[in-house]
Order: structure tokens, then sequence, then C-alpha cells
């Protein structure tokens, strides 16, 4: 379930950055990791098409989800005013069952994919921790 839903995910993604001409040359497929460790950049390209670009759970996938993606933006309202930054690593990287909606549903479990696509385990660390900061970032004050 977990890597259909990631296979569903990255071909969305593929699709999108096809349509808008961004394979790296004329005919070759899409890449599946980008070269910018931003966590903005990381956010846009692997979470945007779901959470929407602002994290409001409004993305184009969103709809045809069978649970619709959360708005990022309350998480720290919802945790009482702190941003409850290891449960959003263990909810990304998957080590969490705190929140039975993901891996199961329709969300990838992000960081084994990262590994599988990046054999840098550092780098897979810097990813994660970008989007983190990222999300902790467009919390609603």
């Amino acid at each position: 379930m977990k890597f259909t839903a990631a296979i569903v995910c990255l071909f969305t993604i593929g699709v999108a950055m096809a349509s808008a001409g961004q394979s790296s040359r004329q005919g070759a497929p899409p890449r599946l990791v980008i070269e910018s460790m931003t966590g903005e950049d990381s956010f846009m390209f692997y979470c945007a098409t779901c959470h929407g670009a602002g994290g409001k759970g409004d993305g184009p996938v969103g709809p045809s989800l069978k649970t619709r993606p959360p708005d990022l933006t309350l998480l720290t309202k919802r945790a009482g005013g702190t941003f409850p930054r290891a449960d959003v690593i263990a909810f990304v990287t998957g080590v969490s069952n705190k929140l039975p909606t993901h891996g199961p549903s329709d969300m990838p479990v992000w960081g084994p994919i990262f590994s599988a696509l990046d054999p840098s385990d550092a780098r897979v660390r810097i990813r994660i921790e970008n989007i983190v900061n990222f999300i902790e970032s467009i919390q609603v004050k």
C-alpha cells in the first residue's frame, strides 16, 4: 500500500514536471530527486501536489485521495502552541504510528523513498530536516 501510494505520487510529480518542460534533456524522463536541498523547494516538489503550495491541504491531487491531506499550517496550533517537530519527523519518515492515516492511506512515507532515490544518508536526513523546518515556518501565528 505505502509503495503504491509513493509510486502514484512520484508519477504525479513526474507528469507535472514533464508538462512544465522540466526534464533534464529532450525526451528524457523527469528527475525524481531535485538538486536543491532547501525545505521550500523540496516541499514544493514532493509535498505540494497533495498538501498545496501553502501547506493548507489544498493541492491538486488532494481531492482524489481517500483521506484529504491535512492543513499543515495548523500543526503548532493543534499541539497547544509548540511545533511538534519530533512527531512531524517521525510522521514523514514513517516511524510513527501515532497518526494511523499515514502510510496505509494515500500519503507516501518519504524517509524510505528518499533513501531509495538518494544513496547519501546525510542528504536524506538534511532534506527531511529542511522540509520539517519549512513546515514549521508556515505555521499560523
